[in-house]
């Protein structure tokens, strides 16, 4: 098949999943946004009421705490995990920097640290200026 129209087809493809995209996150939001003003009604009702639970015909609403940890004072934070010893690992998630590793890995090429790297080729399509 033809290269320009395989790339043209791409790009007319990509434009309307973005459309898409767009149309989903307008209309999620909006979504989200009555959901947001029904969940406070609710917490209020909760609230007035001391309850933890409303069950109705339709479904039971439950209130519950949530907690989300941040660390404001990233360097402290090291420090308190070094602190903790092995047992600091088990405060953060496993997840590997992938741009700050992939410099370590070019800065030490004789390194071989216990790590799986997948690589694969892909495609990038980029639109021409008579698109």
């Amino acid at each position: 098949m033809d290269t320009g129209k395989l790339v043209k087809a791409y790009i007319r493809l990509r434009d309307a999943s973005d459309d898409l995209y767009q149309k989903y996150k307008a209309e999620s939001g909006e979504i989200k946004r009555k959901m947001e003003i029904i969940e406070s009604a609710l917490l209020d009702q909760a609230k007035e009421h001391g309850l933890d639970s409303m069950k109705t015909p339709y479904g039971t609403a439950f209130r519950r705490v949530l907690t989300r940890y941040n660390v404001a004072n990233w360097g402290a934070f090291k420090e308190f995990l070094k602190e903790q010893g092995d047992e600091g690992y088990d405060l953060v998630e496993a997840r590997i920097h992938q741009t700050n590793f992939k410099e370590f890995l070019e800065n030490n090429p004789d390194i071989a640290p216990p790590v799986n790297a997948d690589s694969r080729y892909t495609i990038v399509v980029r639109r021409g200026n008579k698109s």
